[in-house]
């Protein structure tokens, strides 16, 4: 598993996720702002338990609680998935384009593309310079532009139900 550090992924032991942590966590998915007192009622615990476990998980890079936006409604109205064939060392590029303001995700991947890169921009002339950016950057062999043109499923209630979880490491 891997921890958010600054925008920047570090691998991370996997952690111990036992029923009532992932309970909590599928209780902040559908509300993050939720009361920890609610969630007590919800999962079994007192409100002290619950605010002491969802702090170890936010420590451990287990969860993060965010407003998740849509893009389009904040005045981002073109996105984009960049596939990007590389040579070289793909985590240097990928650490490169983490830097880029425009970029919201970024993964190395095996197949055909060696990275893909999301990247949210106001119009086509954004997407213009963002990609010819991209392409400048060392290493990048060529690209290809998946521009959005519906968004018909987005979830943020990943992880919570995985049954092959760790066993307890103390959350």
């Amino acid at each position: 598993m891997s921890g958010d550090l600054g925008g920047h992924r570090a691998e991370r032991r996997p952690l111990a996720l036992d029923d009532v942590s992932r309970a909590i966590i599928e209780q902040l998915q559908e509300d993050g702002r939720r009361p920890y007192a609610r969630i007590a009622s919800a999962v079994g615990l007192s409100e002290a338990a619950v605010r002491q476990r969802v702090q170890r998980l936010l420590d451990a890079g287990v969860v993060q609680i965010v407003a998740i936006t849509d893009p389009q409604q904040v005045g981002y109205a073109r996105q984009a998935m960049i596939g990007i064939k590389a040579h070289g060392d793909t985590r240097r590029i990928a650490d490169v384009l983490t830097a880029f303001a425009e970029v919201t995700y970024v993964v190395i991947s095996a197949g055909s593309l060696d990275l893909l890169a999301e990247i949210v921009c106001t119009d086509d002339a954004q997407l213009l310079e963002v990609v010819s950016r991209i392409r400048a950057v060392d290493g990048v062999e060529s690209t290809e532009t998946f521009v959005y043109l519906g968004l018909r499923k987005q979830h943020s209630d990943r992880g919570a139900h995985r049954p092959d979880a760790v066993v307890d490491a103390g959350l």
